[in-house]
């Protein structure tokens, strides 16, 4: 609260200097943020696919590894390999009948992901170092970016605060604040990135993502377009983890 009331007072400071004043400079500024991963070891990256369910509407696992080679291409520095996504969701089967009995697996459809714990069964892909090892000895050795997509629908309903605009006798406009039950439906995407060393096949750096959106019940809007929505808010994230990015603002210099 502090650190908040604090920036609102300067806000409303430099409002009120500024209007004091005849005249004002705006000057861009840019901020550098450092990456969260250090890849100056890597000349190649390798975007190999991911492990993706929830709706059917949605390929989770070609789009997104689409999306990410095409930003990686204009904002990296690092080349980006050009191949077929790796079938990432055989590997880990194939990885599981291994490790466990047939008692074991005997009961979970292959290949059937709708909730989050339907993940659970290939999670062990991303540590299997010898698996990601010869994927990476194939590949001249690159970073590799790989992990989980969950985007699904989702439909919530509960008290929600609109702006409504009301007008006196004398038709004077106002808006007041409005609190009505509504029904919503929309989507929601959790991807987790999972950056390997392709010359070791561990695991570098991991991060989780949530983003949502939701609709007027009425309001009807294609999964697609709204996966792009949801990846439009995670991409500088995601960027961010790879190579420093930088904040664009302004300062006001009065005169």
């Amino acid at each position: 609260m502090t650190a908040r009331l604090a920036r609102t007072l300067g806000s409303l400071t430099a409002v009120v200097m500024t209007a004091a004043c005849s005249s004002y400079i705006e000057i861009p500024l840019e901020t550098p943020i450092r990456p969260k991963l250090d890849v100056s070891a890597f000349q190649r990256v390798l975007v190999a696919g991911f492990i993706a369910g929830g709706t059917d509407d949605v390929d989770g696992n070609l789009e997104t590894t689409r999306l990410l080679r095409s930003q990686l291409r204009t904002k990296s520095e690092m080349r980006v390999i050009d191949t077929d996504i790796l079938p990432l969701m055989e590997a880990a089967t194939e990885g599981r009948a291994a490790r466990e009995t047939p008692e074991e697996i005997e009961g979970t459809p292959p290949g059937v992901i709708r909730e989050d714990s339907d993940l659970e069964p290939y999670e062990h892909l991303f540590a299997d170092v010898e698996y990601w090892k010869r994927i990476g000895e194939e590949y001249q050795q690159p970073l590799i970016v790989t992990g989980t997509v969950m985007f699904a629908s989702q439909a919530r309903s509960g008290i929600v605060q609109r702006d409504q605009e009301v007008y006196d006798s004398l038709g004077r406009r106002r808006v007041v604040p409005v609190r009505t039950y509504m029904e919503r439906k929309g989507f929601v995407l959790k991807p987790r990135f999972v950056f390997i060393d392709g010359r070791t096949g561990s695991v570098l750096y991991s991060e989780k993502f949530r983003e949502e959106v939701l609709y007027n019940a009425n309001q009807t809007s294609p999964a697609l377009s709204s996966y792009f929505e949801l990846m439009d808010r995670l991409i500088p994230s995601f960027l961010s983890t790879l190579s420093s990015q930088k904040i664009k603002g302004t300062r006001v210099l009065l005169q």
